[in-house]
């Protein structure tokens, strides 16, 4: 073993982790991506009114939901990799069903299935990075990976409509999904193992299972993390603890670190819901919404790497407060411009705060997760924390639709805002106690 494999670079680390991880996450965003915008419309074809196609399209968000706790199990009893490749295989099933589905039901089931295959797929590569990242540069790995997740969703709808234009069938759409899905199962099985290409350091004396008591004052954070070495036939976790134990062993930290979490992940829902809704309201055309929209989510995208910059060299805290004060402020001001004279550049100024605070906040779920996870096997708890970061999100459109319909959008906007500046509190209070502050 060489001293370079003994104390590898963070170019080592994320090159070899492309075939991997960034690689599939790409082509799995990239098919998905292109697949979203065409399930109303699909749906529609089948029979269904706007609100059936609606509830079709929220189909993909239950069955993440509803896979986060199955895929910490599958993962701590089966491995990343396995468990990557059969959500990807069982994805391929939901990709012929929505091809050749043929009534409203089947159709809704397929998508169901393919969010619930999406659950599985991101926590196996959550807990794959984990426990093979050495957590000097933790921060800017799951960054990265929330960035490529990105790239692939933003430019899969460019693809779609390429395809529509050629073809004229939604259909090639899905067909061009099962594409990525069959190169994702191949790189997934074929590609190199990134856990040969490490030395396994010892495990400082500082990480242990009780680090979350310890305190993180925003300093740099540095040391690593033991590689998992294979136990048990076939699984890379070794024995499970379970999930159901797990979740009561480390309900604390989900209660508190973990709605913090999830406030995060809703003021990022609603920046998607709440930026449309208020160029229809102020009376934009599409075009116009669509430009600002874009503008906002390219800002985002240009930052995604700078935040795990920033998490690595000064602390997680130093992300996520800016992050979060950016959006809730961002969000509550926005609330009093409705009816300004200026409106319109109000609109797209606040919309460029927003990505910049959605920005900075890239891979923070992840680090924070991967942070506060039980060291030998965090499948489990990973599973748990995602389901509270995704029901967030989940539940955010719903609380705008909910507020915008007996008050207004503004109103709506403004409670969003608070959401924010309230979780920046909550990251304040929480991120010190359970981030523990890791020497070399």
């Amino acid at each position: 073993m060489t001293d370079h494999a003994d104390s590898p670079t963070a170019r080592d680390v994320l090159w070899r982790f492309g075939p991997m991880v960034y690689g599939p996450t790409v082509l799995f965003a990239l098919g998905e991506g292109a697949v979203i915008p065409l399930i109303p419309v699909i749906a529609a074809q089948l029979g269904a009114d706007v609100a059936t196609a609606a509830l079709v399209a929220s189909a993909l968000v239950v069955g993440q939901l509803c896979g986060n706790i199955p895929a910490g199990w599958a993962v701590a009893r089966i491995g990343e990799r396995l468990t990557m490749a059969v959500a990807g295989l069982l994805s391929l099933a939901g990709v012929v069903g929505m091809a050749f589905a043929p009534s409203l039901a089947i159709f809704a089931f397929a998508v169901f299935l393919i969010g619930f295959c999406a659950a599985a797929f991101g926590l196996a590569r959550h807990s794959f990075m984990t426990t093979r990242v050495p957590l000097t540069f933790r921060a800017r790995a799951l960054s990265l990976l929330g960035g490529t997740f990105r790239f692939g969703m933003f430019v899969g709808p460019f693809v779609a409509a390429s395809l529509l234009a050629l073809t004229g069938d939604e259909r090639a759409t899905i067909w061009f999904f099962g594409g990525c899905l069959v190169a994702t199962v191949l790189l997934v099985l074929l590609g190199p193992d990134p856990r040969r290409q490490f030395f396994a350091p010892p495990m400082p004396s500082t990480l242990r299972e009780d680090a979350v008591d310890t305190e993180d004052t925003g300093e740099p954070v540095t040391g690593s993390i033991p590689l998992r070495q294979v136990q048990g036939a076939g699984s890379e976790s070794g024995p499970g603890t379970g999930v159901i134990r797990t979740m009561l062993r480390h309900r604390r930290v989900l209660s508190t670190l973990g709605l913090a979490a999830a406030s995060l992940a809703a003021v990022r829902s609603a920046r998607q819901v709440v930026l449309p809704l208020w160029g229809v309201s102020i009376g934009l055309d599409a075009q116009t919404i669509a430009l600002v929209v874009g503008i906002s989510g390219a800002i985002d995208f240009a930052l995604f790497y700078a935040s795990g910059q920033v998490m690595d060299r000064f602390g997680r805290l130093w992300a996520a407060l800016p992050a979060m004060i950016l959006m809730g402020a961002g969000f509550v001001a926005l609330a009093f411009t409705h009816d300004l004279p200026q409106a319109a550049m109000w609109f797209a100024m606040f919309a460029a705060v927003l990505g910049v605070g959605n920005g900075l906040s890239s891979g923070i779920l992840l680090t924070l997760g991967a942070d506060v996870a039980p060291k030998a096997d965090p499948a489990p708890f990973l599973g748990s924390w995602r389901t509270l970061t995704d029901a967030g999100g989940a539940v955010a459109p719903l609380l705008v639709s909910g507020i915008a319909a007996v008050a207004s959008l503004s109103v709506a906007t403004g409670v969003m805002g608070a959401i924010g500046l309230v979780g920046a509190l909550a990251f304040v209070r929480w991120v010190p106690r359970y981030v523990p502050r890791i020497r070399p």
